[in-house]
């Protein structure tokens, strides 16, 4: 009797292929499909893995009743209803880590475009322009960056702020101030941190206590000047609060890779020249989707070995 596995989103070919090699394992993969579509697909289904274009709603879950495992392939959570996975005691995986340094590096690419005015530069020499003296830039060098979660991302975010000789000061309630000062990070109460901050950087999930945690107090509790970063998840910084500040110019700019709607067409902060952002890239590079793939591939076979499904 085999293992059902059901992919609805791509993953690296490697990552398919040691699921396919796994004896007892049947995989079926379909993507881009809506929860109607999904809905016959589910019903008969062991384990299911998604990345962050499926959405797997209580609707679907309750459609699975073989269904053990749900195995994210990625960070964040968000696209799964827990609580109707908890219910039904289906177990949520995910590798919060693999893509760490995909999406730190981004952080820093992005800074960089806004501090040097890199798009802007570009565009305009693009247009055969040599306008060398409007794009007098910043130097990351000496700021201090307030790192808001210290999990693997937070970690690899502070890493390379201290390669650019930035200081780091870190909020992160779940982790000891010992374990902070390793990484080489000043361990401050949220409140505390905000003042110090240069540049704000939010890497936590979205969950009830975190949604909205960054809006218009704490914005305001930052040394005017500074510039917010959001390559977390939509949700916890509030944009409309970002925009007042921009508009009002306590914020110098803000980069974004995450929003509340995605994409977000509603918004005005993508369109602004004080504003970098790119459309949910953080974990996209080859090297992060690979280790991303392998990694909950391996997480969900070792469960289905526990459990006594396959050998």
């Amino acid at each position: 009797m085999s293992v059902k596995v059901l992919v609805s989103d791509p993953l690296s070919e490697r990552a398919v292929a040691i699921l396919r090699e796994t004896p007892g394992i049947r995989v079926d993969e379909y993507y881009g499909l809506s929860e109607t579509e999904l809905l016959p697909l589910v019903s008969d289904i062991d384990a299911w893995v998604v990345r962050g274009a499926t959405k797997v709603t209580r609707r679907l879950i309750e459609a699975a009743p073989k269904l053990r495992w749900v195995a994210r392939a990625g960070a964040g959570i968000d696209n799964i209803d827990g609580e109707a996975a908890r219910e039904r005691g289906v177990g949520v995986l995910n590798v919060p880590g693999a893509n760490a340094v995909a999406v730190a590096e981004l952080v820093f690419g992005l800074l960089l475009g806004l501090f040097r005015q890199i798009p802007a530069a570009d565009r305009s020499l693009k247009r055969g322009e040599w306008d060398k003296s409007r794009f007098k830039g910043r130097e990351l060098r000496g700021k201090t960056v307030g790192i808001v979660g210290l999990g693997q991302i937070g970690r690899a975010v502070a890493q390379r702020a201290i390669g650019f000789e930035m200081k780091c000061v870190g909020y992160d309630p779940l982790l000891p101030d010992d374990t902070m000062r390793d990484f080489e990070v000043e361990s401050l109460p949220l409140n505390d941190l905000l003042p110090r901050s240069e540049i704000l950087t939010l890497h936590v999930p979205l969950s009830r206590e975190t949604r909205g945690m960054i809006g218009a107090a704490e914005i305001s509790r930052l040394p005017r000047g500074a510039v917010l970063v959001n390559v977390a998840r939509g949700g916890p910084l509030d944009e409309g609060a970002v925009l007042e500040a921009l508009d009002q110019g306590r914020l110098a700019g803000a980069v974004f890779d995450v929003f509340e709607e995605e994409p977000p067409r509603s918004s005005p902060l993508p369109l602004r020249d004080d504003v970098v952002a790119t459309p949910h890239i953080g974990a996209a590079t080859v090297e992060a989707q690979e280790k991303v793939g392998e990694e909950i591939v391996k997480l969900l076979l070792g469960k289905l070995r526990e459990s006594g499904a396959i050998r």
